[in-house]
C-alpha cells in the first residue's frame, strides 16, 4: 500500500511542477493555485507513505537510498510550504518543485526491499541523526534554489533587459535575505546532524571520528557553509559571492549524500 502512495505522491509532485512552471511562463494565479493544493495533497499522501513505511520496516525508514530520498523529497516539501507560507514568494515554488521531483524520482530508480538492519544502525540515533541530517539538507536545498534566482535576476538587472523573468522574480534584497533566513537555520541543523553522527559513531564504533570518507566530506561541507556565513555576517558578504559559495556548498552537500556512497565506500555505506 505504502508503494502505491508513493507513486502517487510522485505523479501529484510532478503535476503541481507542471502547474508552477506554467505559472511563471504565463502568471495565471489559477494555475498556481491549483498547483499548490496539487503539491499539498502530495505531501500529505507522502507523509501517510512514510508512516507505512515506518510501521512495515519496523524502524524509521532512513537507511536505504529509496527511503532517504523519499525523507529528503518529504523535509523539502515541507521547508517549503511553511517558508511559502511565511514569505509568500510565488517564484520559488517553480524552482523547489523540480527538485523535489527528481528526489522522488530517485527514489523510485532504487531497490524498495525491506533489508535486515546492519548491527550499527539498530540504535535510537537512526531517526534523531537521519532526520536532522535530512531537514538541514531541505533548508539547504530552499538556499539554493534562491541563490539560483538570484543569479537570473541579477543577470536580467546587469543585461538591462527587464524582461518577464525580472517581473516575476523578487528583487536581489529580497532574495539574499530569503538566502541568509535559511542558512541560519539550515547550518546550526547540520552542524548539530554530525555532532549526533559522532556520538553515535562512539557508541557503534567505539570512536567519536575515523575519517571515513564521508565523515571527512560532511566536514568539508560544513566548512564550506561555515565560510560562508562567517562572510556573511562578519565581513557583510551579499550578493554575488554569496550566491556562487551557495551553489558550490550545495554540490558539495550532495556529493556527500549521493556520490560518497557510490565513489567512496566505506563504514557509512550500507542498502543502496
Amino acid at each position: 500500500m505504502d508503494e502505491l502512495l508513493f507513486q502517487l505522491t510522485f505523479f501529484l509532485y510532478l503535476a503541481a511542477t507542471a502547474g508552477f512552471v506554467m505559472h511563471l511562463v504565463s502568471l495565471r494565479k489559477g494555475v498556481e493555485r491549483i498547483a499548490t493544493y496539487i503539491l499539498a495533497s502530495g505531501f500529505l499522501l507522502h507523509t501517510i507513505a512514510l508512516i507505512m513505511r515506518w510501521v512495515s520496516e519496523g524502524h524509521a525508514p532512513l537507511v536505504s537510498f529509496h527511503d532517504t530520498f523519499s525523507f529528503l523529497a518529504w523535509a523539502i516539501t515541507l521547508a517549503y510550504l511553511l517558508f511559502q507560507a511565511g514569505h509568500n514568494v510565488k517564484a520559488l515554488s517553480a524552482f523547489v518543485s523540480p527538485v523535489i521531483t527528481i528526489m522522488m524520482a530517485l527514489g523510485l530508480m532504487h531497490p524498495r526491499q525491506v533489508l535486515p538492519l546492519p548491527p550499527a544502525l539498530k540504535s535510537y540515533w537512526l531517526p534523531i541523526h537521519a532526520t536532522i541530517c535530512l531537514v538541514s539538507y531541505a533548508l539547504l536545498t530552499l538556499a539554493f534554489c534562491i541563490a539560483i534566482m538570484y543569479l537570473i535576476q541579477e543577470r536580467q538587472i546587469k543585461k538591462k533587459k527587464l524582461g518577464a523573468i525580472f517581473r516575476r522574480l523578487p528583487s536581489l534584497e529580497t532574495l539574499d535575505i530569503m538566502s541568509e533566513r535559511c542558512l541560519k537555520i539550515g547550518f546550526p541543523l547540520l552542524t548539530l546532524g554530525i555532532i549526533t553522527g559522532s556520538m553515535w559513531a562512539e557508541t557503534a564504533w567505539g570512536s567519536y571520528w575515523s575519517w571515513d570518507p564521508k565523515e571527512t566530506w560532511s566536514l568539508i561541507t560544513w566548512f564550506l557553509y561555515a565560510a560562508l556565513l562567517h562572510q556573511r555576517l562578519t565581513v557583510g558578504w551579499r550578493g554575488r559571492k554569496s550566491a556562487y559559495m551557495t551553489i558550490i556548498g550545495y554540490l558539495t552537500l550532495l556529493f556527500t549524500f549521493i556520490g560518497v556512497t557510490y565513489l567512496l565506500p566505506g563504514a557509512h555505506s550500507y542498502a543502496l
